[in-house]
């Protein structure tokens, strides 16, 4: 029998595509900021950027933890 693909515990490569999409996008967005003059929102388009793809993360990290706390049986 073959393991399917969308096994709960596995990290797909879509989380990383989405990280590097969002990435993408904000360096355009400060570039285009910063060549305006408008130094100050592309600091905040940053920011705002590196919050939304540490949300994202958050879920995965608390399926990490409780992988290892299964795992070692604490």
């Amino acid at each position: 029998m073959r393991p399917r693909s969308g096994c709960r515990g596995k990290m797909d490569i879509s989380l990383i595509l989405k990280a590097a999409g969002i990435g993408l996008i904000v360096s355009v967005v400060c570039q285009i900021l910063s060549k305006s003059g408008r130094e100050e929102q592309a600091m905040l388009v940053s920011v705002a950027g590196v919050v939304l793809v540490l949300l994202m993360l958050v879920k995965e990290l608390g399926s990490l933890i409780d992988t290892i706390r299964r795992i070692f049986g604490l």
